[in-house]
């Protein structure tokens, strides 16, 4: 048929072979199809395959200690958020060397990528990074194949699998099925020609990686990078990782010149203040098996409206509300009645319950008009007011004291909240 008889569109039917019960019968008593033999675990040899460096010490802690080659890396962003600039650097970096890279773009043409080179430092007057770059730009899936057999490069960057697409089924370049399709083919190449394969991927509005939750689950990294438009710090998380940690973070500063690796976190999340400075505490947060300080803002006025404004910037709102009722039951402050704001230096938004303190601190400072800006506070606080143990005291410790900060306040010296302000008072 050329017409569809339920929906009447011409040219939509498709031959699909579906095998039959007797067919498989007949596979197996030719003995056509493959047989597979369970293996004992002893019986498996494995050699660990040797990885290879980015350019970039955050970017290699946060992918497990480098590259490994036939891997899929996804890397997943906000738009703008720096993910195209920051794997360009990354192939200008690898392109130095004796690596050849090829970068397949679906958004920009190649002057448009030459020109953004230019822009980077590392791309700048810059001979040998250029020489063994190879840029091409196509949407078309199958040929990106064919051009990546073809040149058997060393890494390969797809930017972005979004705009991807083929002719061998129907819907357009973003749709789940050539998503999939796209992944799938890539997957392949890069397992079979044991060429490490990094694509970029869109998120929606919520957050979450555009396309079929799939994506994820047959990639072997998935790396996120966030941070606000409006700062210059941008953070690499590693959401899943098959060969190494997840819980690893890099640090980079969006420049003119690209993306500057950050090894000193504090240099950017913590400023100078006066020692009479009110409602602002300190605290050291665990990002990975990272320890560093940041500040913690909060700003209290008296409010006439009926139901006083909760705004938080860098920390779950629903966490500050909770913080406030154990201020307004064990600390008997009157936040009912004052409007609240609380901020974290930097854009830097935080996960971690060490902070608890830090934020009720802070809004106590600025409710009492106390300076505590060279207070360090590392506790989880319980809706009962008691302070919780978190998980490596004392390597935060150490890096408070590393910076020169000995006040510091947690569970080795107190129980309480209350205890706590009444210290303070």
């Amino acid at each position: 048929m050329g017409k569809c008889p339920e929906c009447g569109t011409w040219n939509s039917l498709r031959e699909i072979k579906v095998p039959t019960v007797g067919d498989r019968k007949s596979e197996f008593a030719s003995g056509a199809k493959q047989t597979y033999e369970p293996k004992k675990l002893s019986d498996i040899k494995f050699e660990e395959k040797n990885r290879f460096s980015t350019g970039f010490s955050e970017f290699d802690s946060v992918l497990g200690g480098g590259i490994v080659p036939g891997s899929v890396t996804l890397v997943a962003g906000d738009p703008g958020i720096g993910k195209s600039t920051l794997l360009l650097q990354l192939a200008l970096a690898m392109s130095k060397g004796k690596k050849q890279v090829l970068y397949i773009s679906g958004e920009e043409s190649e002057q448009q990528i030459k020109l953004r080179a230019l822009r980077l430092r590392s791309g700048q007057a810059n001979k040998k990074a250029e020489e063994g770059l190879l840029l091409v730009s196509l949407t078309n899936t199958d040929a990106a194949v064919e051009v990546i057999a073809k040149t058997s490069p060393g890494l390969v960057v797809v930017d972005s699998i979004q705009t991807m697409e083929s002719e061998n089924l129907t819907g357009l370049s973003g749709s789940v099925g050539q998503v999939r399709y796209s992944a799938m083919e890539f997957i392949k190449l890069a397992k079979s020609l044991n060429i490490p394969i990094f694509i970029v991927g869109h998120v929606t509005k919520e957050g979450m990686v555009a396309g079929p939750m799939v994506l994820s689950h047959m990639v072997d990294t998935v790396l996120f990078l966030e941070g606000e438009k409006l700062t210059k710090v941008r953070i690499l998380r590693s959401l899943k990782n098959r060969f190494g940690p997840i819980d690893e973070v890099g640090i980079f500063e969006m420049a003119e010149g690209g993306m500057v690796e950050v090894k000193n976190p504090e240099q950017v999340f913590l400023f100078e203040n006066k020692k009479d400075a009110t409602g602002t505490v300190l605290t050291a947060i665990l990002e990975g098996t990272r320890a560093f300080l940041v500040e913690v803002q909060a700003l209290a006025v008296y409010s006439k409206l009926p139901m006083p404004r909760r705004v938080a910037s860098g920390i779950d709102g629903r966490r500050l509300e909770l913080l406030l009722a154990v201020l307004q039951k064990h600390a008997h402050l009157g936040v009912d009645v004052n409007d609240i704001y609380v901020n974290v230096a930097g854009g830097l938004r935080l996960n971690d319950r060490a902070s608890d303190l830090a934020v009720c601190l802070a809004i106590y400072s600025s409710l009492k008009n106390i300076p505590l800006g060279k207070t360090v506070c590392i506790s989880e606080v319980g809706l009962l007011g008691e302070l919780r143990p978190v998980l490596d005291f004392n390597k935060r410790v150490r890096e408070a004291k590393k910076l020169g900060l000995t006040n510091i306040i947690g569970t080795d010296k107190y129980k309480t909240l209350s205890e706590v302000i009444a210290r303070l008072n």
